[in-house]
């Protein structure tokens, strides 16, 4: 068991014990979608859900661990524990961009009834957008990856034609 972890600490070169609470919330993570994705799919027994979204995690897990090895040459990160790290704020800032955009939009008095589903939708996605990509700067200040965000986000900005007001 130890030969076991010692490898996993260096394969993904952890050098400080608080680093590992990164893979570990990965792994929880991806078992628990695995779960939720189980029981909005099926309607099974509790201990058949917890079983096949225990496999279904599985397979995230080996999803995510496929594309992090992806994005490993792409992304430039001191260590490769960050690349967990930086999954990890991806999947806070969708969420948390959403979280925060439904409520501005019934502010607005923006919904499906007013507007039809298919404009609502596109203006979801463009008011989610928005505050994805401040989100994606805040979290990443403050999960420790600002530098990677903001050079992600002048990167994804000038891809949208905002690259003049970076400039400056």
């Amino acid at each position: 068991m130890k030969i076991r972890v010692k490898s996993f600490i260096s394969r993904w070169e952890i050098s400080q014990n608080w680093q590992l609470l990164y893979p570990f919330l990965g792994i929880a993570t991806s078992f628990y979608l695995g779960y939720r994705l189980c029981v909005k799919l099926f309607e099974f027994s509790l201990l058949l859900n917890m079983l096949i979204g225990f496999v279904l995690g599985i397979f995230i897990l080996k999803f995510f661990v496929f594309s992090i090895k992806k994005m490993e040459s792409k992304w430039i990160v001191n260590e490769r524990w960050e690349l967990i790290r930086i999954f990890i704020i991806f999947a806070i800032t969708g969420s948390s961009s959403v979280f925060v955009g439904r409520p501005i939009i019934k502010l607005i008095g923006i919904s499906s009834e007013n507007f039809g589903p298919i404009l609502y939708g596109i203006v979801f996605v463009f008011v989610s957008l928005i505050f994805y990509q401040i989100l994606l700067v805040f979290w990443g200040f403050v999960l420790g990856q600002f530098k990677f965000f903001w050079d992600f986000e002048k990167k994804m900005l000038r891809r949208f034609g905002l690259g003049r007001f970076l400039d400056k």
